[in-house]
């Protein structure tokens, strides 16, 4: 993966598109040797249509394994180029649903297309010929729930900090603008902040 991944951000699936999309210059490079072997008893330049059949291989086979999806903590990545690069970002708060779909090869050589539906203006992310479709879909739904756990984590954490005072008269005014944060995000409701600020001014 060629995108820089952000402070405490981890990887948790790396998926291609699927194999099948390697049968075509498979088949090429085998015309290739095959083509070779019998021009090869007419000139000595055979070896030219297997050498094309392998390069043409070769090409593909690094393009598809430049094309691939990436699933971390805070988002997906959808990245592909081999000399050039394009990525487009999805972050996981922004995913309103995912889904998936197989047709009956798609199910028969595990491959399917996954729809991500975004908060953007801009309509769904479709992913085509991703290998196991399913597994893409399910890691994007865990890590978003995992996320929403460490973000309510997070706001509980905040909340504590801010009632439980323990301050001293120099960083009061630090823990009151802490609580007006949390008022603000709609975290502490009018009348917790109200309580949880008089506390704190007469502690």
């Amino acid at each position: 993966m060629r995108t820089p991944l952000q402070k405490g951000e981890k990887i948790l699936l790396v998926t291609y598109s699927s194999w099948v999309s390697l049968i075509i210059p498979v088949f090429i490079v085998l015309i290739g040797f095959i083509l070779s072997y019998f021009i090869g008893f007419i000139n000595h330049y055979g070896w030219t249509a297997a050498l094309a059949g392998l390069l043409y291989f070769i090409i593909k086979y690094y393009s598809w394994k430049a094309y691939i999806w990436v699933v971390t903590n805070y988002r997906v990545i959808d990245e592909n180029g081999l000399l050039q690069h394009y990525a487009k970002e999805s972050p996981l708060d922004k995913i309103n649903n995912v889904s998936y779909d197989q047709g009956v090869w798609g199910r028969i050589f595990n491959y399917g297309h996954v729809e991500i539906q975004t908060a953007a203006q801009v309509g769904a992310t479709d992913y085509y010929n991703v290998h196991h479709p399913k597994r893409l879909k399910d890691t994007i739904t865990q890590a978003q729930a995992d996320l929403s756990i460490n973000k309510n984590q997070a706001q509980a954490s905040q909340l504590a900090s801010a009632i439980n005072i323990h301050s001293s008269p120099t960083n009061v005014a630090a823990e009151l603008e802490k609580l007006f944060e949390l008022k603000q995000k709609g975290i502490l409701s009018e009348e917790e902040y109200n309580k949880a600020k008089n506390k704190l001014l007469n502690s």
